[in-house]
Order: C-alpha cells, then structure tokens, then sequence
C-alpha cells in the first residue's frame, strides 16, 4: 500500500475510535458528562498517562468493559498510526528529499549538456536521441506524472537526470545549470512559452545553441529574433518524411535502420574544428577519418572569403582545414567521441606522412 494511503488510513481509524470513545463516555457516563469531559477522557486513556479517571467508572460494569475495548483498540490503532507516520516520514519524505539533494548534485555537476523543456510528444523523442548517443542532457517537467510515464516505458532511463519546474522560471533554469550548457531544446505544448523560455536562456548565456519548437507559423520567425539558433515545426518535419517516404522509399528505410538500430549507434554528425585543434592546417587525407576512425566525410563547412560558411559536399582528400570548420561525417558514435576528442585537444603527429 502506498505510504500516504496508509498515513490516512490511520488518522481515518483514529479519528474514528476517538469519535466513538467520545459518544460512548457521554452516554454510559454519569449524567451530565460534558463533551470536553468524554474527549479528555478519551485523550488520556489513548495517551497511557495514568492521570485519574474524568469519567469515573465506579459502579458502572459496561462503562468499563466499554473502558477496556477502548484502550485494546486504541492501542492497536495508535501503533498504526505511530507506523505509517514512521514510514512517511523515514520511507518517504525524507528518503526523496535525500533523493532530490542527491539529484540536484549530479545535475549541478554537468558540463556541456542539453537541457530538454518538455517531455510532450516531441521533447521524449529529443530525449530519446540524446540517450542513445550519449550525450548528457537534463529535463524540465512541470510534474513527476510524465516523467514517471515515460520512465515506466523506458527501463533503460530509470537514471534519468530531471527536475520538477517550470522551465519559464529563471531559478529553474539555474538550477538545471544554464550556465554550463551546450545547448537548450524547448519543447513545452505551448509555444507563447518556448518564445518566453528562449529569450530568457537567450539573456542569461548568449553562448548556448537554442532549438525552439512551434507549430504556427507565425512563430518560427520570433522565436529566431528572439535568439534561436533553429526553430522546427514537427508538422512541417512529418510532411517531408511522408513525402521522403513516397519518393525515396530505400533512402528514409537506411536512414531509419541508422536512426532504430541497437547493436550500433550510426549517426550522421559533425566534428568541430577550434581554433587550437591540431587539425588546423592538416588536410583531410592526413587527419586520415576513413582509416583512423571508420568515418565517412560527406561533407565540410568552410569559410570562403567575403562570404559566409558554407558547406563542400563530398571534399577532396587535398582540402585544408581550417580554423571554424566543421566536418559532417557518417559512422558509429563511439569513434565519432575518439575523433571529436582528438579534434579538441593536442595529439602526437598522425602519421609519417605529415611530416
């Protein structure tokens, strides 16, 4: 039985005994026993204090027999009621705020990680993703009941980093640690919402990379002026799979083969190149993506002069990186984090043919 029924199953029952107690005193009582009297009586009596009788049972045989049930019963019920306050307060409210604590400071520990608003019918799939690639992430749900949905059907996310709030609050935010971010999805119901989450995250970190959902139209323009960097219509993305779907069958079956397969993690990504990479200056043939790590280049995104980045589908072996770039590459997660950590930071030379 759950913790709470059970504490008001109990102060049910008490209330109950009491209520009977009281009537019972009053009426085999002396005459004239007062209301205050009887529930004194029936205080004392349950409580075990050994104060003398209020309502004398000298001379009255059923009074006492009366006397006797109440104090067997009482007994019984106040040890149930002493039980299920135990239990409340040791299994269940203490227990979660110790849970909650040590919640809050695995979330205050995390870097670099998304931060989902919504765990509706869009953000659960973001959330989805996000697990799969490994990639740390935090949601805001106004209540436990989706969370606890969506856990029950994924025995996988029983770990699920989450808080309960509302993501249009400032401390909210925060406490999902804003600052440290790499990114925020908005994804509430309502998009009046994701227009205010958006300006908010906007102000507080002009770093993290935002993507707002919305179903009017009217919206995606707002919410770009108001600081995304992507707004997606679910609408608009299911018209073109259904579309992709009729005209080229075979590519969204590999694409989604890429996307539900277990045994493997196959993604489409993207590999920064930062200005202290080591591959500033190497060509693609010597940073070697195919052989080193099993990673197909699709494509580049490159700055060319006067213009703004841009992408080079399908790039020679010849082509330089340089600082800015991002590579777009197709292959398993695991070598894609090996490839992106060797991206970010200083490595022996690659190979003999650099030198």
């Amino acid at each position: 039985m759950n913790i709470r029924r059970r504490l008001l199953y109990a102060v049910v029952l008490l209330l109950l005994l009491i209520g009977v107690a009281v009537d019972g005193y009053r009426a085999l009582g002396p005459p004239g026993t007062s209301l205050l009297d009887a529930l004194y009586m029936v205080v004392i009596t349950l409580a075990g204090v050994g104060y003398g009788e209020i309502v004398s049972t000298a001379g009255r045989p059923a009074l006492r027999v009366f006397n006797m049930f109440v104090i067997m019963v009482g007994v019984m019920i106040t040890l149930y009621v002493f039980s299920a306050v135990t239990a409340f307060l040791v299994e269940g409210e203490l227990s979660n705020i110790f849970w909650r604590r040590k919640l809050q400071k695995r979330i205050s520990e995390l870097r670099q990680h998304f931060i989902v608003c919504g765990l509706g019918g869009t953000g659960r799939y973001a959330v989805e993703e996000l697990h799969k690639t490994g990639t740390p992430y935090v949601v805001i749900e106004t209540s436990e009941e989706p969370v606890e949905k969506f856990r029950g059907h994924h025995e996988n996310l029983k770990d699920m980093l989450y808080l309960v709030g509302d993501a249009t609050d400032e401390e909210t935010l925060d406490r999902a640690g804003l600052a440290h971010a790499k990114g925020v999805i908005a994804a509430v119901a309502s998009e009046k919402d994701n227009l205010v989450i958006t300006v908010m995250v906007r102000q507080k970190n002009p770093r993290v990379r935002i993507v707002a959902r919305y179903s009017d139209a009217k919206y995606a323009d707002r919410m770009l002026k108001a600081g995304a960097n992507a707004a997606v219509s679910p609408d608009q993305i299911g018209g073109l799979r259904m579309a992709s779907e009729a005209l080229r069958p075979h590519v969204t079956s590999f694409l989604d083969l890429m996307l539900r397969e277990q045994s493997r993690t196959l993604r489409i990504e993207e590999i920064d190149v930062g200005g202290h990479s080591p591959w500033v200056g190497r060509t693609l043939e010597q940073v070697d993506l195919r052989n080193r790590f099993n990673l197909l280049v699709l494509a580049v995104k490159v700055a060319q002069e006067g213009r703004e980045m841009q992408f080079l589908p399908n790039p020679p072996d010849s082509l330089t990186l340089l600082a800015g770039a991002a590579i777009i590459v197709m292959g398993d997660m695991t070598e894609l984090r090996r490839a992106r950590h060797e991206a970010q930071h200083d490595q022996p030379a690659l190979s003999g043919s650099e030198a």
